[in-house]
């Protein structure tokens, strides 16, 4: 039981799929018993209106039939329900019911029933007013002074105030500006309608302006008003809060002074009756009702404020005093006496959950028993203690804490991609020029174990691929239940992705709450971005792949790059990307290599990759398992460079431009207030060129602007072809070194780190951060290197020369011997054991000395990565030792 939740004393819910609002609600003595027993009457927008006496026999019972006074349909939905003295020559309660075009007052009397059934209850209707224009709210008092009798002042919609004086329509008055209606009060101390504005303004109107104003039946001044002998509406106060009011309340529990109390978005006011402000209080939360009452404390006023949150809070003026949880979010809240229990408070939602609770807890009669003393054996707590350790180091060492194979079995993801395009292409605005754009549809199949609650579907595929659906949700899964979306992927831009590889991640809840992600991988084909094209004899950028096994025809490896009609022993292939560039595939007839050359560096990683797997998959078919590829030629660094400068270059401009446009909108805002200053001057001045200089500086923030964002794109797409580069050198220093998979995925955690590129976080720093934290631990040479501190502030540097001799000195760590782990041994230096013939490479800033002549040996600068030559060329690292 927690202290903090509101204890349920009746509680009931109201119809079938009906709707309230805050002025749904009212507690009065309606049937005029004279007890002091409040009744609880509720109306909705459906046009019901019920009247309750709750008789619970213990708390937390829900209504019984006997609770429910009356029920009646009215038909026309009912905006608010008030109860006052509405009927003229008596001063009886009566209930008066305000529909969006009428305003009806009834009498509500009970009838002693002869039976068990007990009494019955009935309405009456006194009077009823058609109203000419479309109701909002309405508020009552005695307006003017009277004595014992309330008046009712309707707001509509277009912001009329229309007064009845019971059965007879008074005036109306159509409020000065009035946009859309707000909350509406009546202050009796001051006799004036408050009411908040549009314009987000606490205005206050004189009953006694409103009645002499001018009859709002003629808005337009007639020749009477001309001459001043007319009076128009004017306000009384007014007060700017800044926000949108939700509800308004007037208090006045001491004669001498009254309060007016203002309910924002996000911030709760009190406003002397003057408009001046009492205090205000700052909320965290979204509130949805509020109610003031009176306080025990002499001189202070509580509230209660209901958010959607699900809370209801106590304020003592500014004072949070009390914080209650509530089943459902109030949109009404009220405060009565309900079966001799005082201070009952009863909550409305917006879809009928009616509840009377009061705050604090139940009395707990349970009494802890004595615990028996008794003397300690401190060798048995020896024992049990070490028994526990032997446990938790076993725990310890175990990889698989988890269960897995529970979370596996809750919910399978599968993908399949479709094997030809989509009959009519899905692309739509794309920027890849005059080739058609295919698109291909992949279904993803979910099949769930158990029930399964709030399952998001995500889907990511690399830039510039494009995707119709990438967000699919689904409330619940029944078990064993089997669920399919589908959606098509297409090229959206004029340059490749860096991977054709797509990941579908599902999110969900299991029954116990607990929250399980599962993902699923799928590989889309090189045909949705790569057409067949003419082989080229010649190229900038060429690599070649040494394999162990006899050369594979290039028309098996891929059968819709190639005509039937060719020969099957096809040795060079084209192949060209929608955006325009061409990559050429050459098959050695005589050695065991391929060899993939382009203009462009970042090019020759989608070949190369799919070359690669789809050897590994030929000869997996042909159920040769032995099968390897390696890279004897230089890793290409120069090429891949040239992409890191040309990144950030364009990262360096964006950084121009943006100051240059912040400067540029600091003198634009600069000359528009001299602008507005002289323009506001009584005697007129010069304008000094001033309207020449605003055109031009606006010329140069939309020029400005443009450029940004031109250069947002360029970046983008540079950063693209990087990631492209980089996964071409990681797969050439991997078949170079020989590497593991795991050594792998450290290396692509390191050059791989960001899926998008900022300026406040970029590839450079974030890349050159985790080389150092690898050249540091597992590739260090010394402990010299190991207790140098690393920065912890990531900021854009000033060149890319530290980067560069980072990733020089990864690579000859790695020729030299040294291998990447991430565990806790990999922080003692390596064995480096250089042969015979090898000098020792001097290391880069690590030991304050360059690299740049000796490394020159080992990485080419030359475009040519192999020379075509039948014999296989040596690499200066094939005779260093692992």
């Amino acid at each position: 039981m927690s202290l903090f939740k509101a204890r349920d004393w009746w509680s009931t819910v109201l119809g079938d799929k009906e709707e309230f609002d805050q002025g749904c609600l009212c507690l009065a003595d309606v049937d005029n018993t004279g007890n002091g027993q409040d009744k609880i009457i509720v109306g909705s927008f459906m046009g019901y209106l019920r009247i309750f006496n709750p008789h619970p026999v213990k708390t937390g019972d829900g209504a019984q039939a006997e609770d429910l006074l009356l029920e009646v349909h009215l038909r026309d939905p009912i905006l608010q329900v008030e109860v006052g003295k509405f009927v003229s020559g008596t001063e009886m309660l009566h209930l008066a019911v305000l529909h969006s075009r009428k305003l009806c007052v009834y009498s509500v009397s009970g009838t002693l029933g002869n039976v068990e059934h007990g009494n019955q209850y009935q309405i009456k209707l006194m009077y009823e007013h058609n109203l000419q224009r479309t109701a909002c709210n309405m508020t009552y008092g005695s307006f003017g002074g009277v004595k014992g009798r309330d008046l009712i002042c309707i707001q509509s919609v277009d912001g009329m105030l229309m007064v009845f004086e019971q059965e007879s329509y008074a005036f109306g008055r159509f409020l000065p500006g009035s946009l859309l209606p707000g909350p509406l009060a009546y202050s009796s101390r001051t006799d004036s309608f408050i009411t908040v504005s549009s314009c987000h303004q606490v205005e206050s109107y004189k009953y006694q302006v409103l009645a002499f104003a001018t009859d709002a039946d003629k808005r337009q001044e007639t020749e009477q008003q001309k001459h001043g002998s007319g009076k128009r509406l004017v306000v009384d106060w007014t007060l700017n809060i800044g926000e949108q009011a939700i509800d308004i309340c007037i208090v006045s529990f001491i004669q001498s002074a009254s309060s007016v109390f203002v309910l924002g978005e996000r911030n709760f006011f009190c406003l002397k009756d003057n408009g001046q402000i009492q205090f205000m209080k700052k909320l965290d939360y979204s509130p949805s009702c509020f109610l003031p009452y009176c306080s025990v404390s002499e001189g202070t006023i509580n509230t209660l404020i209901g958010n959607h949150n699900n809370m209801l809070h106590v304020y003592q003026d500014v004072t949070l005093k009390w914080a209650t949880q509530l089943p459902h979010v109030p949109v009404a809240v009220r405060v009565g006496c309900l079966h001799d229990l005082k201070g009952v408070i009863v909550t409305l939602s917006d879809d009928g959950h009616l509840q009377c609770s009061y705050l604090g807890t139940d009395p707990s009669l349970f009494q802890a028993p004595k615990v028996e003393s008794r003397e300690l054996n401190y060798d048995e707590l020896d024992m049990e203690l070490k028994e526990l350790q032997k446990v938790i180091k076993n725990v310890n060492k175990s990889q698989d804490v988890w269960p897995l194979t529970e979370r596996e079995d809750d919910l399978k993801v599968s993908a399949m991609v479709s094997p030809n395009f989509d009959s009519v292409s899905q692309a739509t605005d794309v920027e890849v020029g005059a080739d058609l754009v295919p698109s291909v549809t992949v279904k993803v199949t979910l099949k769930n174990r158990v029930a399964l609650q709030k399952i998001k579907l995500s889907i990511y595929v690399q830039p510039p691929l494009v995707l119709t659906g990438d967000q699919f949700t689904f409330e619940f899964m029944a078990p064993e239940m089997t669920r399919t979306v589908g959606f098509s992927v297409y090229l959206k831009g004029s340059y490749s992705p860096p991977e054709l590889e797509g990941n579908a991640v599902v999110s969900y809840s299991r029954p116990t709450g607990i929250p399980r992600v599962s993902q699923c991988k799928f590989r889309l084909p090189l045909k949705l971005v790569c057409l067949p094209g003419q082989p080229s004899k010649t190229a900038s950028h060429k690599l070649t792949i040494d394999t162990n096994k006899s050369p594979v025809s290039l028309l098996s490896l891929f059968p819709g790059f190639a005509k039937q009609s060719e020969d099957d022993q096809v040795n060079v292939m084209g192949f060209r990307f929608l955006g325009g560039s061409q990559v050429t595939l050459l098959a050695s007839k005589t050695s065991q290599r391929y060899r993939i050359q382009s203009e462009q560096f970042e090019d020759l990683w989608l070949i190369t990759n799919e070359l690669i797997i789809r050897l590994q998959e030929y000869f997996e078919k042909q159920g040769i398992k032995d099968f390897t590829c390696s890279f004897s030629g230089s890793v290409p660094l120069e090429e891949y460079f040239e992409l890191i400068d040309h990144h950030f270059e364009l990262r360096i401009n964006g950084e121009k431009l943006e100051e240059l446009l912040s400067e540029r909108a600091v003198q634009f805002r600069a000359i528009q207030r001299r602008l507005l200053t002289r323009f506001k001057d009584k005697t007129p001045a010069p304008l000094q060129h001033l309207d020449t200089l605003l055109d031009g500086t606006y010329k140069q923030v939309i020029a400005l602007a443009d450029a940004v964002e031109e250069n947002q794109d360029n970046l983008f797409q540079s950063f693209t072809r990087l990631k492209s580069a980089t996964h071409l050198v990681i797969l050439l220093i991997g078949l170079w070194q020989k590497l593991s998979a795991d050594q792998i995925a450290i290396l692509e955690a390191a050059f791989l780190p960001l899926q998008q590129d900022t300026q406040e976080l970029g590839w450079e720093e974030t890349v050159d951060a985790a080389l150092s934290h690898l050249l540091k631990t597992c590739l260090s040479k010394s402990s010299k290197e190991q207790a140098l501190n690393l920065n912890s502030q990531l900021g854009i540097p000033k060149d890319t020369s530290q980067l560069k001799k980072h990733i020089t000195l990864l690579c000859d760590r790695l020729a030299k011997g040294g291998r990447l782990c991430l565990s806790t041994d990999a922080a003692a230096p390596q064995t480096m054991v250089m042969p015979g013939g090898c000098a020792t490479i001097p290391e880069s800033d690590l030991e304050g000395r360059s690299i740049d002549q000796d490394s020159s040996e080992l990485f080419t600068n030359h475009k040519h990565l192999m020379v075509e030559t039948p014999v296989p060329e040596v690499s200066p690292l094939q005779g260093v030792t692992e």
